[in-house]
Protein backbone atom coordinates (compact mmCIF):
# COMPACT_ATOMS: atom_id res chain seq x y z
CA UNK A 1 0.00 0.00 0.00
CA UNK A 2 1.53 3.02 -1.15
CA UNK A 3 1.63 6.22 1.93
CA UNK A 4 0.51 9.54 0.83
CA UNK A 5 -0.15 11.02 4.36
CA UNK A 6 2.81 12.89 6.27
CA UNK A 7 2.45 13.35 9.77
CA UNK A 8 4.76 16.53 11.21
CA UNK A 9 4.47 16.20 14.81
CA UNK A 10 6.40 17.75 17.46
CA UNK A 11 6.55 20.82 15.84
CA UNK A 12 6.93 24.48 17.35
CA UNK A 13 4.27 25.76 14.87
CA UNK A 14 4.73 29.52 14.07
CA UNK A 15 1.07 30.97 12.44
CA UNK A 16 -1.57 33.26 12.64
CA UNK A 17 0.21 35.42 15.22
CA UNK A 18 1.13 32.14 18.01
CA UNK A 19 3.53 29.89 18.11
CA UNK A 20 2.45 26.91 19.95
CA UNK A 21 3.76 22.59 19.91
CA UNK A 22 1.47 20.46 17.75
CA UNK A 23 1.56 18.45 14.41
CA UNK A 24 0.34 18.80 11.23
CA UNK A 25 -1.29 16.25 8.96
CA UNK A 26 -0.52 16.52 5.15
CA UNK A 27 -2.88 14.61 2.26
CA UNK A 28 -1.89 15.11 -0.95
CA UNK A 29 -1.06 18.13 -1.86
CA UNK A 30 -3.12 19.84 1.21
CA UNK A 31 -3.22 20.23 5.14
CA UNK A 32 -5.97 17.64 6.02
CA UNK A 33 -5.14 18.61 10.26
CA UNK A 34 -3.30 21.07 12.44
CA UNK A 35 -3.65 20.73 15.77
CA UNK A 36 -2.13 21.86 19.63
CA UNK A 37 -0.90 19.78 21.90
CA UNK A 38 -1.05 15.79 22.17
CA UNK A 39 -2.72 14.23 18.92
CA UNK A 40 -6.20 13.09 18.97
CA UNK A 41 -6.43 9.23 19.56
CA UNK A 42 -7.31 8.78 15.80
CA UNK A 43 -3.71 10.31 15.27
CA UNK A 44 -1.87 7.98 17.52
CA UNK A 45 -3.73 5.37 15.68
CA UNK A 46 -2.99 6.23 12.33
CA UNK A 47 0.83 6.55 13.30
CA UNK A 48 0.71 3.36 15.43
CA UNK A 49 -0.77 1.52 12.00
CA UNK A 50 1.86 2.83 9.84
CA UNK A 51 -0.74 4.73 7.47
CA UNK A 52 1.24 7.75 7.18
CA UNK A 53 5.01 8.91 6.71
CA UNK A 54 6.01 10.81 10.38
CA UNK A 55 8.53 13.63 10.21
CA UNK A 56 9.69 14.35 13.97
CA UNK A 57 9.84 17.97 14.28
CA UNK A 58 11.27 18.10 17.82
CA UNK A 59 13.35 21.27 18.21
CA UNK A 60 12.50 22.53 14.92
CA UNK A 61 9.82 25.70 14.19
CA UNK A 62 7.30 24.75 11.58
CA UNK A 63 6.26 27.97 9.20
CA UNK A 64 4.31 28.38 6.18
CA UNK A 65 6.09 28.56 3.53
CA UNK A 66 7.87 31.64 1.99
CA UNK A 67 6.28 33.58 0.00
CA UNK A 68 9.02 35.90 -1.77
CA UNK A 69 6.42 38.24 -4.42
CA UNK A 70 9.86 39.86 -5.89
CA UNK A 71 12.04 38.18 -8.30
CA UNK A 72 13.94 38.18 -11.24
CA UNK A 73 14.67 34.27 -12.42
CA UNK A 74 15.77 35.12 -15.77
CA UNK A 75 14.24 33.29 -17.99
CA UNK A 76 13.90 33.39 -21.17
CA UNK A 77 16.90 35.08 -22.65
CA UNK A 78 19.00 35.85 -19.61
CA UNK A 79 19.65 32.23 -18.49
CA UNK A 80 23.51 32.68 -18.41
CA UNK A 81 22.89 33.93 -14.95
CA UNK A 82 19.92 31.87 -13.73
CA UNK A 83 16.85 30.14 -14.86
CA UNK A 84 13.31 28.91 -13.54
CA UNK A 85 14.75 25.34 -12.34
CA UNK A 86 18.37 26.96 -10.85
CA UNK A 87 16.77 29.66 -8.98
CA UNK A 88 13.54 27.81 -7.74
CA UNK A 89 16.03 25.06 -6.29
CA UNK A 90 17.95 27.71 -4.55
CA UNK A 91 14.65 29.22 -3.38
CA UNK A 92 13.68 26.35 -1.87
CA UNK A 93 16.66 26.03 0.14
CA UNK A 94 15.70 28.75 1.08
CA UNK A 95 12.32 27.85 2.53
CA UNK A 96 10.46 29.72 -0.69
CA UNK A 97 8.08 27.73 -1.54
CA UNK A 98 6.09 30.04 -3.73
CA UNK A 99 7.51 33.27 -5.77
CA UNK A 100 6.40 36.20 -8.51
CA UNK A 101 8.79 36.83 -10.91
CA UNK A 102 9.36 40.21 -12.92
CA UNK A 103 8.60 41.05 -16.39
CA UNK A 104 12.41 42.49 -17.22
CA UNK A 105 13.46 39.05 -19.32
CA UNK A 106 14.28 38.94 -22.82
CA UNK A 107 11.87 39.30 -24.73
CA UNK A 108 10.14 41.81 -22.24
CA UNK A 109 6.81 40.50 -20.55
CA UNK A 110 4.32 43.12 -21.96
CA UNK A 111 2.00 40.78 -23.87
CA UNK A 112 -0.94 37.88 -22.34
CA UNK A 113 1.12 35.67 -25.03
CA UNK A 114 4.52 35.99 -23.79
CA UNK A 115 3.31 35.69 -19.98
CA UNK A 116 1.42 32.33 -20.93
CA UNK A 117 4.63 31.17 -22.48
CA UNK A 118 6.88 32.18 -19.28
CA UNK A 119 3.85 29.84 -17.39
CA UNK A 120 4.55 26.94 -19.49
CA UNK A 121 8.45 26.95 -19.36
CA UNK A 122 7.57 27.41 -15.04
CA UNK A 123 4.84 24.38 -14.79
CA UNK A 124 7.99 22.49 -16.81
CA UNK A 125 10.83 23.77 -14.76
CA UNK A 126 10.32 25.18 -11.56
CA UNK A 127 10.22 23.13 -8.02
CA UNK A 128 8.24 26.05 -6.16
CA UNK A 129 4.93 27.89 -6.61
CA UNK A 130 4.66 31.02 -9.44
CA UNK A 131 3.40 33.21 -10.85
CA UNK A 132 4.14 36.25 -13.71
CA UNK A 133 4.16 39.83 -13.70
CA UNK A 134 2.75 41.18 -16.77
CA UNK A 135 4.91 43.94 -17.84
CA UNK A 136 3.52 47.79 -18.50
CA UNK A 137 4.97 50.08 -21.15
CA UNK A 138 3.65 52.78 -22.83
CA UNK A 139 1.99 51.14 -25.53
CA UNK A 140 0.47 47.87 -23.73
CA UNK A 141 -2.71 49.05 -22.42
CA UNK A 142 -5.13 46.60 -23.86
CA UNK A 143 -3.21 43.86 -22.93
CA UNK A 144 -2.70 45.04 -19.30
CA UNK A 145 -6.83 45.73 -19.29
CA UNK A 146 -7.13 41.93 -20.99
CA UNK A 147 -4.81 40.62 -18.40
CA UNK A 148 -7.42 37.77 -15.89
CA UNK A 149 -7.25 38.79 -12.38
CA UNK A 150 -7.55 35.07 -11.17
CA UNK A 151 -4.29 34.05 -12.70
CA UNK A 152 -1.86 37.10 -13.06
CA UNK A 153 -0.91 38.53 -10.01
CA UNK A 154 -0.14 42.07 -10.75
CA UNK A 155 1.17 44.34 -13.75
CA UNK A 156 4.60 45.55 -12.89
CA UNK A 157 4.95 49.78 -13.81
CA UNK A 158 8.51 51.01 -13.89
CA UNK A 159 8.49 54.72 -13.12
CA UNK A 160 12.47 54.21 -13.03
CA UNK A 161 15.19 53.54 -15.22
CA UNK A 162 14.82 50.11 -17.38
CA UNK A 163 15.62 48.13 -20.23
CA UNK A 164 14.13 48.84 -23.62
CA UNK A 165 10.53 50.32 -23.63
CA UNK A 166 9.64 49.18 -20.09
CA UNK A 167 10.18 52.49 -18.53
CA UNK A 168 6.70 54.38 -18.48
CA UNK A 169 7.17 57.96 -18.45
CA UNK A 170 3.93 59.08 -20.53
CA UNK A 171 1.81 60.66 -17.66
CA UNK A 172 -1.29 59.91 -20.02
CA UNK A 173 -0.02 55.92 -19.88
CA UNK A 174 0.04 55.94 -16.50
CA UNK A 175 -3.27 57.87 -15.51
CA UNK A 176 -5.12 55.00 -18.03
CA UNK A 177 -3.15 52.07 -16.14
CA UNK A 178 -4.27 53.22 -12.73
CA UNK A 179 -7.55 53.78 -13.36
CA UNK A 180 -8.49 50.75 -16.05
CA UNK A 181 -5.77 48.05 -14.56
CA UNK A 182 -8.33 44.94 -13.35
CA UNK A 183 -5.01 43.65 -11.52
CA UNK A 184 -2.53 45.17 -8.74
CA UNK A 185 -0.19 47.86 -10.05
CA UNK A 186 3.14 46.95 -8.41
CA UNK A 187 5.41 49.97 -8.95
CA UNK A 188 9.24 50.41 -8.84
CA UNK A 189 8.94 53.70 -8.15
CA UNK A 190 12.36 56.21 -8.82
CA UNK A 191 12.22 59.43 -10.67
CA UNK A 192 14.35 58.97 -14.10
CA UNK A 193 14.78 62.83 -14.26
CA UNK A 194 16.27 63.30 -10.87
CA UNK A 195 18.67 60.39 -11.33
CA UNK A 196 19.62 61.81 -14.44
CA UNK A 197 20.37 65.01 -13.01
CA UNK A 198 22.50 63.40 -10.24
CA UNK A 199 24.19 61.48 -12.86
CA UNK A 200 25.35 64.23 -14.69
CA UNK A 201 26.28 65.87 -11.65
CA UNK A 202 28.59 62.76 -10.57
CA UNK A 203 30.10 62.33 -13.87
CA UNK A 204 31.42 65.66 -13.82
CA UNK A 205 32.45 65.29 -10.28
CA UNK A 206 33.96 62.31 -10.56
CA UNK A 207 34.42 61.03 -14.32
CA UNK A 208 33.66 57.14 -14.79
CA UNK A 209 35.55 56.10 -11.68
CA UNK A 210 32.84 57.05 -9.85
CA UNK A 211 33.16 55.07 -5.86
CA UNK A 212 30.20 52.91 -5.80
CA UNK A 213 29.46 54.80 -2.53
CA UNK A 214 28.03 57.56 -4.48
CA UNK A 215 25.16 55.17 -5.48
CA UNK A 216 22.81 56.26 -3.08
CA UNK A 217 23.14 60.44 -3.97
CA UNK A 218 22.28 59.22 -7.32
CA UNK A 219 19.16 56.97 -6.50
CA UNK A 220 18.78 59.24 -3.93
CA UNK A 221 16.25 59.26 -1.33
CA UNK A 222 14.37 62.34 -2.82
CA UNK A 223 14.28 60.00 -6.41
CA UNK A 224 12.63 57.39 -4.40
CA UNK A 225 9.91 60.24 -2.43
CA UNK A 226 9.22 62.25 -5.39
CA UNK A 227 7.75 58.84 -7.13
CA UNK A 228 6.41 57.04 -4.82
CA UNK A 229 4.39 60.19 -4.28
CA UNK A 230 3.30 60.26 -7.37
CA UNK A 231 2.14 56.77 -7.72
CA UNK A 232 0.05 57.14 -4.69
CA UNK A 233 -1.80 60.05 -5.83
CA UNK A 234 -2.84 58.31 -8.86
CA UNK A 235 -4.06 55.46 -6.84
CA UNK A 236 -5.54 57.54 -4.16
CA UNK A 237 -6.87 59.07 -7.27
CA UNK A 238 -8.35 56.06 -9.09
CA UNK A 239 -8.89 53.95 -6.03
CA UNK A 240 -5.95 51.66 -7.72
CA UNK A 241 -4.52 48.71 -6.25
CA UNK A 242 -1.03 49.45 -5.83
CA UNK A 243 1.68 48.30 -4.37
CA UNK A 244 5.03 49.57 -4.13
CA UNK A 245 7.93 47.45 -4.29
CA UNK A 246 11.03 47.43 -2.62
CA UNK A 247 10.68 50.75 -0.39
CA UNK A 248 14.09 52.19 0.56
CA UNK A 249 13.52 54.98 2.63
CA UNK A 250 12.24 56.68 5.79
CA UNK A 251 10.54 58.86 3.78
CA UNK A 252 8.48 57.31 2.17
CA UNK A 253 6.92 55.45 4.98
CA UNK A 254 5.08 58.68 5.91
CA UNK A 255 2.93 58.17 2.40
CA UNK A 256 1.96 54.86 3.58
CA UNK A 257 -1.33 54.01 5.94
CA UNK A 258 -1.62 51.42 9.15
CA UNK A 259 -5.01 52.20 10.46
CA UNK A 260 -6.82 49.72 8.52
CA UNK A 261 -6.49 46.08 8.26
CA UNK A 262 -4.22 44.61 5.56
CA UNK A 263 -7.10 42.95 4.14
CA UNK A 264 -8.79 46.35 3.40
CA UNK A 265 -5.57 48.46 2.08
CA UNK A 266 -5.42 49.77 -1.33
CA UNK A 267 -2.36 50.84 -1.05
CA UNK A 268 0.99 48.58 0.13
CA UNK A 269 4.59 48.19 0.39
CA UNK A 270 7.49 45.63 0.51
CA UNK A 271 10.90 45.90 2.07
CA UNK A 272 13.57 43.87 0.83
CA UNK A 273 15.77 41.99 3.06
CA UNK A 274 19.14 43.65 1.74
CA UNK A 275 17.41 46.96 2.92
CA UNK A 276 17.18 45.51 6.55
CA UNK A 277 20.66 44.31 6.76
CA UNK A 278 22.69 46.25 5.01
CA UNK A 279 23.27 49.91 4.54
CA UNK A 280 25.42 52.86 2.94
CA UNK A 281 28.46 51.56 5.16
CA UNK A 282 28.94 48.12 3.47
CA UNK A 283 28.97 49.85 0.24
CA UNK A 284 33.67 50.42 1.19
CA UNK A 285 33.13 46.48 2.09
CA UNK A 286 31.21 44.82 -0.65
CA UNK A 287 31.56 47.60 -3.72
CA UNK A 288 29.56 46.67 -6.15
CA UNK A 289 28.45 43.30 -4.92
CA UNK A 290 25.85 45.76 -2.86
CA UNK A 291 24.86 47.87 -6.13
CA UNK A 292 20.90 47.45 -6.11
CA UNK A 293 18.45 49.35 -7.59
CA UNK A 294 16.72 51.44 -5.24
CA UNK A 295 20.30 51.63 -3.61
CA UNK A 296 20.87 50.83 0.06
CA UNK A 297 20.89 53.42 1.77
CA UNK A 298 21.35 55.03 5.33
CA UNK A 299 21.42 53.12 8.59
CA UNK A 300 18.47 55.40 10.03
CA UNK A 301 16.51 54.52 6.91
CA UNK A 302 17.24 51.25 7.22
CA UNK A 303 16.08 51.13 11.58
CA UNK A 304 13.21 52.82 9.99
CA UNK A 305 12.08 50.57 7.51
CA UNK A 306 12.38 47.85 9.83
CA UNK A 307 9.99 50.03 12.20
CA UNK A 308 7.46 50.79 9.38
CA UNK A 309 7.59 46.78 9.51
CA UNK A 310 6.62 46.56 12.94
CA UNK A 311 4.08 49.36 12.66
CA UNK A 312 2.19 48.18 10.07
CA UNK A 313 2.95 50.71 7.63
CA UNK A 314 4.87 48.48 5.36
CA UNK A 315 3.39 45.31 4.78
CA UNK A 316 5.40 42.21 3.40
CA UNK A 317 9.29 41.19 3.46
CA UNK A 318 10.75 40.29 -0.54
CA UNK A 319 13.96 39.42 -1.80
CA UNK A 320 14.24 41.37 -5.35
CA UNK A 321 16.59 38.27 -6.31
CA UNK A 322 18.86 39.65 -8.95
CA UNK A 323 21.33 37.37 -10.21
CA UNK A 324 24.16 38.67 -12.37
CA UNK A 325 27.65 37.18 -13.07
CA UNK A 326 30.56 37.87 -10.19
CA UNK A 327 32.60 39.18 -13.58
CA UNK A 328 29.82 41.76 -14.59
CA UNK A 329 29.44 42.68 -11.00
CA UNK A 330 33.32 43.38 -10.57
CA UNK A 331 33.20 45.96 -13.41
CA UNK A 332 33.49 49.63 -12.55
CA UNK A 333 30.43 51.73 -11.07
CA UNK A 334 28.52 52.82 -14.31
CA UNK A 335 29.52 49.13 -15.80
CA UNK A 336 28.33 47.23 -13.29
CA UNK A 337 24.71 45.90 -13.76
CA UNK A 338 22.08 46.65 -10.35
CA UNK A 339 20.79 43.68 -8.32
CA UNK A 340 21.89 40.54 -5.71
CA UNK A 341 20.60 37.04 -5.60
CA UNK A 342 18.94 36.80 -2.21
CA UNK A 343 16.29 33.87 -2.43
CA UNK A 344 17.98 31.17 -0.65
CA UNK A 345 19.59 33.64 2.04
CA UNK A 346 16.43 35.75 2.86
CA UNK A 347 14.73 33.63 5.73
CA UNK A 348 17.77 32.39 7.42
CA UNK A 349 18.82 36.15 7.74
CA UNK A 350 15.48 37.40 9.07
CA UNK A 351 15.36 34.20 11.47
CA UNK A 352 18.76 36.50 12.47
CA UNK A 353 17.50 39.45 12.81
CA UNK A 354 14.48 37.77 15.26
CA UNK A 355 17.34 36.12 17.20
CA UNK A 356 19.47 39.83 17.66
CA UNK A 357 15.80 41.25 18.41
CA UNK A 358 15.01 43.24 15.33
CA UNK A 359 11.81 41.76 14.98
CA UNK A 360 9.93 38.97 16.75
CA UNK A 361 8.66 35.73 15.20
CA UNK A 362 5.37 36.00 14.56
CA UNK A 363 5.77 39.23 12.58
CA UNK A 364 8.60 37.71 10.55
CA UNK A 365 6.14 34.95 9.02
CA UNK A 366 3.53 37.43 9.15
CA UNK A 367 5.31 39.70 6.37
CA UNK A 368 7.55 36.87 4.46
CA UNK A 369 4.15 34.37 3.95
CA UNK A 370 0.61 35.27 5.64
CA UNK A 371 1.22 38.88 4.01
CA UNK A 372 2.16 37.96 0.36
CA UNK A 373 -0.95 35.70 0.47
CA UNK A 374 -3.45 38.48 1.99
CA UNK A 375 -2.11 41.68 -0.05
CA UNK A 376 -2.31 39.85 -3.17
CA UNK A 377 -5.06 37.35 -2.33
CA UNK A 378 -3.27 34.36 -3.34
CA UNK A 379 -6.01 31.04 -2.79
CA UNK A 380 -5.31 28.70 -0.40
CA UNK A 381 -1.62 29.34 0.02
CA UNK A 382 0.47 31.74 3.03
CA UNK A 383 -1.19 29.98 6.18
CA UNK A 384 -1.53 26.53 8.02
CA UNK A 385 -4.60 25.72 7.48
CA UNK A 386 -7.10 22.79 7.08
CA UNK A 387 -7.56 22.59 3.38
CA UNK A 388 -4.72 25.08 2.30
CA UNK A 389 -1.63 23.36 0.63
CA UNK A 390 0.70 21.82 2.29
CA UNK A 391 3.71 24.65 1.83
CA UNK A 392 5.71 24.18 4.73
CA UNK A 393 9.19 25.04 5.72
CA UNK A 394 11.12 23.54 8.89
CA UNK A 395 13.99 25.16 10.36
CA UNK A 396 16.04 24.55 12.98
CA UNK A 397 16.31 27.75 14.86
CA UNK A 398 20.08 26.55 16.45
CA UNK A 399 21.79 25.18 13.46
CA UNK A 400 24.74 27.39 12.35
CA UNK A 401 25.72 27.55 8.66
CA UNK A 402 28.00 29.54 7.03
CA UNK A 403 27.36 30.77 3.66
CA UNK A 404 30.18 30.00 0.85
CA UNK A 405 30.42 28.76 -2.16
CA UNK A 406 30.07 25.34 -1.70
CA UNK A 407 26.32 25.62 -0.65
CA UNK A 408 25.15 28.45 -2.63
CA UNK A 409 22.23 27.10 -5.47
CA UNK A 410 22.29 30.52 -7.36
CA UNK A 411 23.07 29.73 -11.10
CA UNK A 412 26.05 32.84 -10.83
CA UNK A 413 27.73 31.04 -7.58
CA UNK A 414 28.02 34.24 -5.33
CA UNK A 415 26.21 35.88 -2.77
CA UNK A 416 26.36 38.92 -0.91
CA UNK A 417 26.60 37.07 2.75
CA UNK A 418 29.56 34.78 2.13
CA UNK A 419 31.31 34.28 5.35
CA UNK A 420 28.27 34.96 7.47
CA UNK A 421 27.43 32.74 9.39
CA UNK A 422 23.30 32.36 10.38
CA UNK A 423 22.27 30.38 13.69
CA UNK A 424 18.90 29.17 12.03
CA UNK A 425 18.85 26.92 8.91
CA UNK A 426 16.56 25.76 6.29
CA UNK A 427 16.18 21.82 7.25
CA UNK A 428 12.80 20.77 5.17
CA UNK A 429 10.59 22.35 2.66
CA UNK A 430 7.40 21.37 1.11
CA UNK A 431 6.22 22.42 -1.88
CA UNK A 432 2.33 21.30 -2.35
CA UNK A 433 2.55 18.27 0.19
CA UNK A 434 5.86 17.10 -1.50
CA UNK A 435 9.19 16.92 0.17
CA UNK A 436 11.36 19.73 -2.49
CA UNK A 437 14.23 19.63 0.00
CA UNK A 438 15.77 17.68 2.76
CA UNK A 439 18.73 18.52 4.21
CA UNK A 440 20.72 19.79 1.75
CA UNK A 441 19.45 17.63 -0.89
CA UNK A 442 16.83 18.58 -3.52
CA UNK A 443 14.07 17.18 -4.96
CA UNK A 444 14.18 17.70 -8.98
CA UNK A 445 10.82 15.68 -9.13
CA UNK A 446 8.93 18.01 -7.42
CA UNK A 447 7.08 20.75 -9.59
CA UNK A 448 5.25 23.40 -8.41
CA UNK A 449 2.02 25.16 -9.02
CA UNK A 450 0.26 28.03 -10.93
CA UNK A 451 -1.07 29.97 -8.00
CA UNK A 452 -4.31 31.72 -8.34
CA UNK A 453 -6.07 34.32 -6.87
CA UNK A 454 -9.36 35.38 -5.10
CA UNK A 455 -10.02 38.33 -6.58
CA UNK A 456 -13.71 39.92 -7.93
Amino acid sequence: MEINDILIRNATIVNEGRAFPGYVLISGQLIKAVGEGEMPAWLVDRESAGNCKVVDATGLLLLPGVIDCHVHFREPGVTHKGDLSTESRAAVAGGVTSFFEMPNTQPQTVTLELLEQKMTLAEEKSLANFSFFLGASNDNINEIVNADPHTICGVKVFFGASTGNMLVDKMSTLEEIFKRSPIPVAAHCEDEAIIRANTDAMRLKYGENLPVEMHPHIRSSEACYTSSELAVTLARKYNTRLHITHMSTAAELGLLDNTVPLSQKRITAEVCTHYLWFCDEDYARLGTKLKVNPAIKSASDRTALMQGLLDNKADIIATDHAPHLAEEKANTYFKAPSGTPLVQHSLPAMLQMVKQGKIDLVTMVEKMSHAPAVCYKIENRGFIRPGYFADLVLVNPDHKCTVDKGNILYKCGWSVFEGTTFDARVEKTFVNGHLAFDKGKINDQVKGLRLTFDRN
